[in-house]
């Protein structure tokens, strides 16, 4: 009986942390959160870490594309030049 409790407990917190992390996206419109959250409680072990990783590769994708430049001038400031 314990076992069963654990598992409970283990798609619960799993759920909530999907669902936590659909909710902070800020890329998603509010149905796709809303229909993607149904799913994760629906269907939860396949739902919640298909999603999880769905947005984690989404996530790699954004960190791999080059970054805006910061501010300022680069090297040729250095040089005194004005």
């Amino acid at each position: 009986m314990l076992i069963y409790w654990v598992v409970i407990g283990f798609f619960t917190i799993l759920n909530l942390y999907v669902s936590v992390l659909l909710i902070r996206r800020d890329d998603l419109e509010q149905i796709q959160k809303i229909l993607q959250i149904l799913l994760v409680w629906l269907i939860p072990l396949l739902g919640a870490i298909g999603i999880w990783l769905l947005i984690k590769s989404q996530d790699d994708d954004d960190n791999n594309k080059p970054s805006k430049p910061s501010f300022g001038g680069g090297a040729n400031d250095s040089i005194g030049a004005q």
